[in-house]
């Protein structure tokens, strides 16, 4: 790797691995872009042709700062106003879990580009196991929240999404999974905090 493909150490290592899965100079829409941090790299680092959605007005600011071009949008209300397979690769990191209408969001992604790339909290993370059968909802790094204030609505394993992506036609092409910074790849079902998915979206 070059000096100049290193990331910064303020990009997390999923990002990281996120964007290792994207080729140079394609096409990608971020989806809940956050800061922008992820988009800035790529188009930094391999001279991708990026957009971002983000509804907060904190966040779309910050992106637009690093550069980034965003479209104020909630996700909730869909990708309409994106045309059939406009992009090479369409991202939704940690944000998956949040949403109401996940089959939704999914297929949306499966027709606005070719691949898509989708990260989330492990709930099958061996913790959060013990913490129920103590009678709590697990509180984590990755699911910090407490159960009556959290914006996890729909909380999944890894063979959860992956059954789910097996009923939507979505061919998992590469799986990476992170307990922290650290990437885990011994029996990451139980082990991990959070989940990275690459896809490709049926012809």
């Amino acid at each position: 790797m070059s000096q100049a493909s290193v990331a910064p150490k303020h990009v997390r290592a999923d990002l990281q691995r996120i964007a290792s899965w994207i080729e140079p100079e394609s096409r990608v829409l971020d989806l809940g872009c956050g800061d922008g941090t992820l988009l800035a790299y790529l188009q930094n680092n391999k001279n991708v042709t990026g957009a971002g959605v983000e509804l907060s007005d904190e966040l779309v600011i910050a992106s637009v700062r690093r550069g980034v071009q965003v479209i104020q949008q909630n996700l909730e209300e869909g990708l309409a106003l994106f045309d059939d397979q406009q992009f090479d690769t369409v991202v939704l990191s940690q944000t998956l879990q949040s949403m109401r209408h996940t089959e939704h969001i999914l297929r949306e992604m499966a027709r606005v580009a070719r691949y898509g790339i989708v990260s989330f909290p492990n709930f099958g993370y061996w913790p959060h196991g013990w913490s129920i059968l103590s009678g709590r909802m697990p509180v984590t790094g990755e699911m910090p929240y407490q159960w009556f204030d959290t914006p996890n609505i729909h909380l999944c394993t890894l063979k959860d999404f992956e059954d789910l992506a097996l009923a939507l036609g979505l061919r998992i092409t590469h799986l990476a999974t992170f307990n922290g910074n650290k990437e885990v790849k011994l029996l990451p079902s139980w082990r991990s905090t959070l989940a990275v998915y690459r896809f490709e979206t049926p012809n």
